[in-house]
């Protein structure tokens, strides 16, 4: 028998008009289609692998859904690796059978033996019948000797003026060990000396229980130990600032008990900025080398804060926003964890988000940049996308970087499902090069003309460039002598209007448009990035796996330039037939010169589209630094857009949405009467409910 769900949709399509034969059939009726409607959390690799063949997510090791799950018990999170000397990894991680925050909450281990494609059985570090235990970091000493540092709730705190509360960052910082890789476990536990602040005193309890996590994997510079947490000055997530536990002694020691620890900064207060608000949270290091340290933490200002320290952690400069060289633009990210690394051969890496929203929502994608070290202050590269999930609604957050070998690997979790996945090691030496690759981009190029061959009128390709084929990159050089909106740079739109543009936008930038027919999309590059009587090279680029398209002009991702939240856009499925035409009109309707033309069947990595500039200019600002290269045309002020009442998010635009809607926006968002309606709804289906934990942290 039929659900009555069923025999509802059946009535709207007779009303409708439906023949019978062509309504649609019951999703039992597919198989795959049934896989395909589980939440694609619960699927992991399984989920990708039953994706239509011509999904370029299915095929793409960024997508999540393709990587190693790691196992736990329904909640999970922090996924902390460390190698051992025969090579096996061991995990350590919050997980339990509710979710985040419930209890029964507590720490565990397990170990794998083939780099994440199989694990040991979980080991309990602590019980889950036990007081709330979480957030373990893991450290591994030369003996092999495996430490585990985490938040425990000794005194058993769980009410709150005689309410009960979420108690997982209550208690004590405490550590037990394991010298058999986590087979075993100590049965006693230490207590981490931590002394009470002014943050402690002013809190809820006035100093009695402290509030405090960490997510600072241990660092170790030569014999020391050093890893940052977060103490809180009310409950809960309120008044944050970063404390630096150190030791001297912990990777020879022989009886744990006798470590000696040393808390910094001295004195009464801990890292923070009074300038950044309440929320400073998150705080972890890097080594830098000699007795120089670095620091990175979350706010809720639209970008992480950093800070230096030179005398090995003892004291900190005042906090300042993050930027990708000094003096340079300020990295944007929201409040999630920023997550920084240094490799073996003492290069960085940064796990961000990308866009200056500033509260949990849109860790998806997560991006990396690479960092180098110039007069003692990091340097970071334009960023890549690291990983996505195709589902824009699900979150990954707090990651861990492996090494091992030469090649790389990175955890991730969205609270629900905990996974491991390697890294292009070539992705990571374009970001560590950005800056002296010179090299223009060969592999994908279907069309190139410059000088004459850019003032041909058509550019004609072998066939179109379909985004179910993995995307697609439009480049050029132009020279506009004015900026007046609405100027065609390269048109691969057919009779009807489907197909790509490339135009000039509002404010001095450029715009690229795509419709299929039925669906339109359109995203703009930063504001100003264009001057009139200066040579300009934009690539659009269209990644198809994470449905993402941005800019990079004169070799800068576009960020939003501090006017609007996100600089990259993000289209709706929608648009997933989507194709540019075979024959590419090149400047239609150009007031000015293009001077050159490069179109690729594939989206260009950032560092590549950042080579390609360097490779024509000779010359300008050095892009890992992220400060735009001089423009050799006078600088104009171009006034900000005027404010919304709500920040734009990617595709989102004036109209509102029908709740559950899977298109991007305004522009594909297709209406029709609804039966029985008089006014019109979205034609597009709804999205099936998607359940990732909301993330409290």
């Amino acid at each position: 028998m039929r659900s009555n769900r069923w025999t509802r949709r059946r009535r709207r399509g007779s009303r409708t008009g439906r023949r019978r034969d062509e309504r649609r059939p019951p999703m039992r009726a597919d198989p795959r289609r049934f896989l395909l409607a589980i939440p694609a959390a619960a699927l992991g690799a399984a989920a990708a692998a039953a994706a239509p063949l011509d999904d370029p997510a299915a095929r793409d090791p960024r997508n999540v859904r393709n990587g190693l799950p790691i196992p736990d018990e329904g909640y999970c999170d922090q996924p902390y690796v460390v190698v051992g000397p025969d090579g096996r990894w061991l995990c350590v991680m919050t997980t339990g059978k509710g979710r985040e925050g419930q209890a029964g909450q507590h720490v565990i281990s397990t170990v794998s033996a083939d780099r994440g494609r199989t694990w040991s059985p979980l080991v309990d570090i602590e019980p889950a019948d036990g007081p709330e235990a979480s957030w373990a970091v893991p450290l591994i000493t030369p003996s092999g000797r495996v430490y585990a540092f985490y938040d425990y709730n000794g005194d058993r705190v769980d009410t709150l003026r005689g309410k009960r509360i979420r108690a997982d960052m209550l208690g004590w910082y405490v550590f037990k060990h394991s010298d058999d890789f986590g087979a075993t476990w100590s049965p006693d536990r230490v207590r981490l000396p931590m002394r009470l602040a002014a943050c402690d005193r002013g809190n809820d309890w006035n100093g009695e229980v402290q509030i405090f996590w960490g997510i600072c994997k241990p660092q170790v510079a030569g014999g020391d130990v050093l890893f940052a947490f977060t103490r809180l000055g009310r409950y809960m997530l309120e008044r944050g600032e970063g404390w630096v536990f150190r030791s001297a002694d912990i990777l020879a020691a022989s009886d744990p008990a006798r470590v000696r620890w040393d808390l910094w900064p001295e004195g009464d207060r801990g890292i923070r900025g009074d300038a950044f608000g309440s929320v400073q949270e998150e705080h972890n290091l890097a080594w830098l080398g000699g007795t120089c340290w670095y620091c990175v933490y979350r706010t809720a200002q639209g970008h992480p804060c950093h800070t230096y320290s030179e005398d090995g952690g003892r004291t900190w400069e005042p906090p300042a926003p993050m930027t990708y060289a000094p003096g340079g633009r300020v990295v944007r990210h929201p409040r999630a964890c920023p997550k920084v690394w240094r490799t073996s051969d003492g290069r960085f890496l940064f796990w961000f988000h990308n866009h200056g929203g500033k509260s949990y929502e849109d860790r998806n994608p997560a991006w990396i940049a690479g960092g180098v070290l110039k007069d003692g202050r990091l340097h970071w590269s334009q960023p890549e996308i690291l990983l996505y999930d195709p589902d824009p609604k699900v979150r990954m957050s707090y990651p861990d970087l492996i090494e091992q070998d030469g090649r790389f690997w990175v955890t991730e979790t969205q609270k629900e499902v905990a996974r491991v996945h390697e890294i292009d090691r070539g992705l990571l030496e374009g970001l560590w090069r950005q800056g002296e690759d010179r090299a223009v981009a060969r592999r994908g190029l279907v069309f190139e003309a410059d000088g004459d061959g850019a003032r041909k009128r058509e550019a004609a390709l072998a066939r179109p460039l379909a985004l179910r084929d993995g995307g697609f990159t439009l480049e050029c050089q132009v020279t506009l002598r004015d900026l007046a909106a609405g100027q065609i740079l390269l048109d691969g739109r057919d009779e009807s209007g489907s197909g790509v543009a490339l135009a000039t936008g509002e404010g001095g930038t450029v715009r690229l448009e795509m419709a299929d027919g039925e669906a339109r999309f359109a995203w703009d590059g930063d504001r100003g990035a264009l001057a009139a009587g200066a040579a300009h090279r934009v690539a659009a680029i269209v990644d198809a796996g994470p449905r993402i398209v941005r800019f990079v002009i004169d070799g800068v991702l576009c960020d939003g330039a501090g006017v609007r939240p996100f600089g990259w856009g993000r289209y709706g499925a929608r648009l997933d037939g989507a194709r540019c035409a075979a024959r590419v009109r090149l400047a239609p309707s150009l007031r000015g010169e293009l001077a050159s033309v490069r179109i690729y069947d594939r989206p260009l990595r950032t560092s590549e589209a950042v080579a390609n500039h360097l490779a024509e200019s000779g010359s300008g600002g050095e892009p890992s630094s992220g400060v735009p290269p001089a423009s050799s045309a006078p600088p104009r002020f171009i006034p900000p857009p005027p404010p919304r009442p709500r920040p734009e998010r990617p595709g989102a635009g004036r109209t509102r949405r029908r709740s559950g809607c899977r298109c991007a926006g305004p522009s594909e968002h297709r209406r029709r009467p609804s039966p029985g309606r008089t006014t019109p709804a979205c034609r597009t289906p709804r999205r099936g409910r998607t359940s990732p934990a909301r993330a409290s942290r």
